[in-house]
């Protein structure tokens, strides 16, 4: 009965890490690997000759005195901002390049917009280009920043992205002897109102202030609001694993409600469910590795919207209203506008809340101090993957005296197994018998047969906050180790770590005592060689963590059995 209890428990335990797998992959926004659902078809972005200019954002109703909830979350049809205005000899429509030390930003005179992003120091996804692309206006590709002016409470028609602006005269790349760039753009007048954008890009950061100048040059006030918002196609990222997700989409937050992400499939269904008004926090599109987000200053109250804009085009973003600006006066909003990697110290510097992006799940708690830590050996080892091997040295350490029961508890069961097995070819036609029988020899020997497993699974949280930790952290992403190494977020080329790991696993599964019940003991075969097939196809860094681990369990678990008198030995499987 015993033996049927435990092999119960160990398909349980199977079918659970199946099911957690799945589920894993459907929070992250990918398909189920075991049990998928019919995925949405997703077509192509628009091609290049039909921008995502087009986009409309949410109006407010004329004549109301509060800032309308932006409609296209109840899904209702939403009017165009303002015509745009005729193009003159000094506005014409073009594409401007600006660079500092960490960025290579374009600028579209259309609306002022930041239509393209590539950082310099960091390699394409083919890791071998430099030059990172992360916003994109192409036939292939749209993901973009856009901000502009709607009607408010007076109504009106204001400059948008749609409105053709002249870039004013500055520097385009930043000197070795400046800290700061300003790019600026102004638009004509619309609605007796000018918009002036100026862009503040900083020596070694990837956040800019964008200011908003609103120029009042008509003959009565107005109160037009203001929106910004990003806007990218549901496409997958190129080279992303179909063995491991990571989450692609829009998110924001706020102080009442945290960290949210939402799914473009829930934009097209209407199904968003955020928190809708606040005067704190941000909106960000998130991918692996990199984000973007718009972060207002806290105490500006703000109105939250998703929505889809065009075929296989979504938008997230916020609308902010304005105090009424007299004749012949100027109103000046400045946000912040995010656009880089997930390095996580220089997210925490930008905003409350901002490093969030770089999501470790439901594990945070224990992955931010896990982080940190690595962090730390990295700035005395000066090597991602030498940093990996010391940060599981440290835990194995820390966690030595678990272990240490954990093994001790299986040694005592390889020291009674023969008995057990003696016992069970004797009895094996009296199955009653046999389960008092070998409940008496546990009691005599003082033998737990879970006593080894307790002390492992309170370990197993630990260890997936560490593999969110190496699965998202950025610094990853093209760091070599050693020798044919040269990039821990990638696969091992030669398949040389993948093979070492299964060998290392199938190593510590021979050590173990073999489970009495036939089934159970080729359970205990598959599942780890299931396990490590996996592993041929995840990053490397993830694999090194893992084999290091499994060294040190093997060395630990060696000299615990020595130390009891249990010789260790080799319990090769037997298929029969």
């Amino acid at each position: 009965m015993n033996d049927i209890r435990r092999t119960i428990l160990w398909v349980i335990f199977g079918f659970s890490m199946v099911l957690l797998w799945d589920q894993w992959q459907i929070f992250n926004g990918n398909k189920a690997t075991f049990f998928p659902s019919p995925a949405p078809v997703v077509s192509s972005p628009a091609p290049a000759s039909k921008p995502v200019a087009t986009a409309s954002v949410p109006t407010g109703a004329p004549g109301s005195s509060a800032v309308p909830a932006p409609m296209a979350l109840s899904g209702a049809v939403v009017a165009a901002p303002g015509a745009v205005p005729a193009s003159t000899p000094s506005a014409t429509k073009q594409r401007l390049v600006v660079g500092t030390d960490v960025l290579s930003l374009t600028f579209d005179t259309e609306g002022g917009t930041l239509i393209g992003s590539a950082f310099p120091r960091l390699k394409d996804v083919d890791g071998k280009t430099d030059g990172f692309v992360l916003l994109d206006e192409s036939a292939a590709r749209v993901y973009v920043a856009q901000s502009g002016l709607i009607a408010g409470a007076g109504g009106g028609s204001f400059p948008t992205h749609k409105t053709l602006m002249t870039a004013l005269p500055n520097e385009r790349q930043l000197k070795d002897s400046q800290d700061s760039l300003e790019v600026r753009f102004e638009s004509a007048e619309v609605g007796g109102v000018k918009l002036i954008k100026t862009y503040t890009l900083k020596r070694g950061a990837y956040d800019m202030a964008v200011r908003h100048d609103i120029v009042n040059t008509g003959t009565a006030p107005v109160s037009p609001q203001l929106y910004m918002q990003l806007v990218r196609d549901g496409n997958k990222l190129p080279g992303e694993s179909a063995f491991y997700s990571t989450f692609t989409g829009p998110a924001l937050y706020t102080e009442a409600k945290k960290y949210q992400k939402v799914e473009f499939s829930d934009i097209e269904k209407n199904k968003v469910e955020v928190e809708k008004h606040a005067s704190n926090g941000y909106v960000a599109m998130v991918q692996h590795y990199f984000a973007s987000a718009w972060i207002l200053p806290d105490g500006l109250q703000r109105d939250i919207f998703l929505r889809k804009v065009d075929t296989n085009l979504y938008a997230v973003g916020m609308i902010t209203p304005l105090e009424a600006i007299a004749p012949g006066t100027t109103k000046s909003s400045t946000a912040t506008l995010f656009v880089g990697p997930q390095e996580e110290k220089q997210l925490e510097s930008i905003a409350p809340g901002l490093e969030l992006v770089k999501d470790y799940g439901w594990l945070t708690i224990l992955a931010k101090p896990l982080y940190w830590l690595l962090d730390k050996l990295h700035g005395i080892l000066q090597n991602w993957g030498w940093s990996i091997v010391a940060l599981v040295v440290l835990l194995k350490i820390a966690f030595y005296w678990l272990n240490a029961k954990a093994y001790a508890s299986m040694a005592k069961m390889k020291a009674v197994n023969p008995k057990i097995m003696e016992m069970r070819e004797r009895l094996k036609d009296k199955p009653q018998e046999m389960q008092v029988a070998m409940m008496k020899i546990y009691k005599e020997e003082k033998v737990n047969p879970m006593g080894g497993c307790f002390p492992i699974m309170i370990q197993i949280p630990v260890f997936i906050a560490l593999y969110w930790v190496l699965l998202s952290s950025v610094e990853m992403r093209n760091a070599p180790w050693t020798l044919w190494i040269k990039d821990l977020s990638s696969p091992d080329p030669f398949y040389i770590l993948p093979l070492l790991m299964t060998a290392t696993t199938m190593l510590q599964t021979a050590l173990n005592p073999t489970p009495p019940d036939p089934m159970q003991a080729k359970l205990m075969w598959f599942m780890p060689l299931i396990f490590s097939v996996m592993f041929f196809f995840f990053p490397a860094g993830l694999v090194l963590y893992w084999i290091t681990n499994n060294i040190l369990s093997i060395a630990q678990q060696w000299v615990i059995n020595t130390r009891m008198g249990v010789p260790p030995q080799f319990n090769l499987p037997k298929f029969r």
